[in-house]
């Protein structure tokens, strides 16, 4: 399971310390809370771990989609479905 460390900054940390926030995003992984008025408002991490985040989101969804294709019934076998694709590679479909 994935965890990331996380600290807790004021917004105006971002104005006055952005490298140092920038730079503890990056170097330690770490998710920075910045607060407004004491509550939560957003979150910074690094564009590396944006990346991955969003990839390992967007792979649950197809998951998920797999799953509840399979759930409804709406599978093919695999052998159906490459004929048919090749069917389809074959007539310039694709």
């Amino acid at each position: 399971m994935l965890t990331y460390q996380e600290s807790i900054r004021p917004s105006s940390d971002l104005k006055n310390h952005y490298s140092e926030i920038s730079r503890q995003c990056r170097e330690n992984k770490e998710a920075v809370i910045i607060t407004v008025g004491g509550r939560g408002d957003t979150v910074s991490i690094s564009y590396e771990e944006y990346r991955r985040m969003k990839a390992r989101i967007e792979l649950l969804e197809t998951l998920a989609e797999s799953e509840e294709d399979v759930k409804y019934g709406r599978v093919a076998p695999a052998r159906e479905t490459f004929d048919e694709l090749r069917k389809a590679l074959s007539e310039g479909i694709l």
